[in-house]
């Protein structure tokens, strides 16, 4: 005989399910952002950003040769000393990243946020780069 009771799904197993969903709509998001990038850059570097807990990364991409023109982070000593969880060590990083593209060379660029909001730190890190004189 069949019971009637119906088994319940674990908590863990729950946070795992919805931990992956997340991930797949992220992993959505950053293609759905790189393929409209794609459409737009028309030869132009990109300018990718990677936000993580306590640090902040930008690059300036050139993906026709598949080569970084540019790169800074929170993690140099002499922008953000490591401590890149906040708005003031983003702004360093876009400011850095403008004068650094500048002496490669590079004044336009599109800007590639990734799956990440234009909020926050990451707003912060593209009004610097603009206010060093990178146009996107």
């Amino acid at each position: 005989k069949a019971s009637n009771t119906k088994t319940s799904i674990s908590s863990a197993r729950k946070a795992r399910r919805n931990r992956s969903v997340m991930t797949q709509q992220s992993v959505k998001r950053r293609i759905r952002v790189r393929k409209k990038l794609h459409r737009k850059s028309v030869g132009r570097p990109r300018l990718s950003v990677f936000r993580s807990h306590q640090n902040i990364y930008a690059q300036i991409i050139d993906d026709a040769k598949g080569a970084t023109l540019a790169a800074a982070s929170t993690l140099e000593k002499d922008i953000g000393g490591g401590k890149g969880g906040n708005k003031e060590a983003a702004a360093a990083v876009g400011k850095a990243i403008a004068e650094r593209a500048k002496a490669a060379g590079v004044l336009e660029v599109v800007f590639d946020r990734g799956d990440y909001m234009f909020h926050g730190r990451v707003k912060a890190l593209a009004d610097a780069a603009r206010e060093g004189g990178l146009s996107f």
